[in-house]
């Protein structure tokens, strides 16, 4: 069931809380973004409700995050939303559902950290935290923290979209900076907790610098070149080298490079995503091209300067 069959609106949000969770019921209710999934609503002042809106697998994502994010988030230095409560599915909404933690700030495709080292220590520091062994029960990566070159095909057609369309001015850079990612030796390290979708949408802005990390649905665990593919994504110029040297554990050369090769990856679907929003074409953002645009100019200097 998804967006086209069911209308998420104030007076549902609140029949599911009064059903449910009804000592929360009463609090003022004000919709969020639209996200690829869900549909976020912010309920009072530190809570909020995300519903499974726009895909199949909406309900699983919403439900990894209500098993694992808990234990995680404690150790977390950045804020994350915490899951509260269960929604169960009912007659008025047959789907599962979550009330979260509000997380204040705003989405770095909006405003992006301005603050070198600041920006550069929040999220090494959070990656630090975060990048921790898994157990062997964690949930295995969409498409993400597993080998480069299962996103071969993915690379290739994105980057042959964006030239055709005059949306990159150096296809041949990129594409050497992705061949020589593929090429790094593959991760033989412990599986590690990765958020596995640090965009600009997902990470939060406040006086310059990261104030949150929101959006587990994607949680993982893997190569942590995957999520490392930010410093290039997320930080103002100037912000990586620092980034670099106060990750922990010390990063070595092919993660390094296959954390390029996952920013190209990761840049190629914001430029695209970017492109779909200035049509008007169903889930497009207009705002992720700016980001992503960026991203792909460091990547191929980096590449120029190697």
């Amino acid at each position: 069931m998804g967006r086209a069959e069911i209308e998420i609106d104030e007076q549902l949000v609140r029949a599911l809380l009064r059903a449910q969770h009804p000592d929360l019921a009463d609090r003022t209710l004000r919709q969020g973004p639209e996200g690829w999934d869900n549909q976020l609503w912010r309920l009072g002042d530190d809570l909020a409700v995300r519903l499974p809106w726009a895909t199949e697998t909406a309900d699983a994502l919403l439900l990894k995050e209500w098993a694992w994010l808990p234990s995680l988030a404690a150790s977390l230095p950045l804020p994350v939303p915490v899951p509260q409560r269960l929604g169960r599915p009912s007659e008025v909404f047959p789907r599962p559902w979550i009330v979260t933690t509000w997380v204040p700030g705003t989405p770095a495709d909006f405003q992006p950290a301005t603050h070198p080292t600041d920006a550069a220590d929040a999220l090494a520091g959070f990656l630090t935290a975060l990048h921790r062994p898994a157990p062997t029960s964690a949930p295995a990566g969409r498409g993400r923290g597993g080998s480069l070159a299962d996103c071969e095909e993915q690379v290739a057609s994105g980057l042959a979209a964006a030239t055709e369309t005059g949306l990159i001015p150096d296809a041949h850079t990129v594409r050497d900076v992705w061949r020589d990612a593929i090429g790094a030796p593959e991760w033989t390290g412990p599986r590690v907790w990765l958020h596995a979708d640090l965009h600009p949408a997902n990470i939060l802005t406040a006086d310059g610098t990261f104030c949150g990390v929101i959006d587990f649905g994607d949680l993982c665990a893997g190569d942590p070149a995957c999520d490392l593919a930010a410093s290039w994504v997320l930080l103002p110029d100037g912000a990586a080298e620092r980034f670099h040297n106060a990750y922990g554990p010390p990063l070595d050369d092919p993660t390094l490079r296959r954390a390029r090769g996952w920013a190209v990856w990761r840049a190629l679907g914001g430029i695209l995503i970017a492109d779909a929003g200035r049509r008007g074409r169903p889930g497009g953002k207009a705002s992720w091209g700016p980001p992503a645009q960026l991203a792909l100019r460091r990547l191929t200097a980096t590449a120029t300067a190697r």
